[in-house]
């Protein structure tokens, strides 16, 4: 099939499977992520030549659940999501920048125009590898020539100010910005508010590009689901 001049728009959800993700119901609202993104489009099918989907869990090391993928294939499953370990943001921004330059390179291989990824990481915790080794990770992550837009998701013990300097880009026109989790709100509920916050965004930003336009669109703060707050890069200063 000629995919030639085909605009796409890479979509990964990076998500915390450290073992405090077994506590009060949070893997599960992790686990009904992706049911709920495939639904989100089987419900605007137009945007499944728009869209692509790939997941990374992460814990002490980080794996690639489901590669790059039109979530609509007949003849796809999707994984289920365990947890174990501590909480490697290294390993997460490591594996994910891997994971973007081959997805990148084979698909203008194959002839598509291929827009900025946007990734949507998820977060109940702070990293346990040390600074020294994570903020590199990242720096090389979003210093690369095809950086993601980087929406950093913070649910129960998660620190603002950790997960605020993770957004990317933090500046400019097209800047993203991070969703915390209010203190008082069910963790849970959290994440199935973060799904929610994703699957509009993704939505809004398919029909932006099916209209011919670009970047990643996320929903304005007026739509939030309860219990989410929305941080943008100037309100961490």
């Amino acid at each position: 099939m000629d995919h030639t001049g085909a605009k796409l728009l890479p979509f990964y959800l990076v998500i915390d499977v450290s073992w405090s993700m077994s506590l009060d119901g949070k893997l599960d609202a992790a686990n009904a992520i992706m049911p709920s993104i495939v639904d989100a489009l089987a419900q605007n099918p137009i945007l499944s030549d728009k869209v692509r989907f790939g997941l990374i869990d992460f814990s002490d090391t980080a794996q690639v659940r489901l590669p790059l993928c039109d979530l609509l294939d007949p003849n796809l499953t999707l994984p289920a999501l365990s947890v174990s370990g501590g909480t490697s943001f290294g390993a997460a921004f490591t594996t994910l920048k891997r994971e973007i330059e081959a997805n990148v390179a084979q698909l203008k291989a194959d002839q598509y125009v291929v827009h900025r990824p946007t990734v949507w990481f998820i977060s109940d915790g702070e990293p346990t590898d040390e600074e020294s080794s994570w903020r590199p990770a990242f720096a090389e992550l979003t210093q690369s020539k095809m950086y993601p837009n980087f929406i950093p998701c913070g649910v129960d013990k998660a620190d603002v100010n950790v997960m605020g300097s993770l957004i990317h880009p933090a500046s400019g026109p097209k800047k993203m910005a991070l969703y915390m989790m209010d203190p008082q709100f069910q963790a849970a509920k959290a994440i199935t508010a973060m799904a929610e916050i994703l699957i509009s965004s993704m939505i809004q930003s398919g029909y932006s590009l099916a209209g011919g336009n670009t970047g990643t669109i996320l929903p304005a703060k007026s739509s939030l689901p309860a219990g989410i707050q929305q941080y943008d890069p100037d309100d961490l200063l």
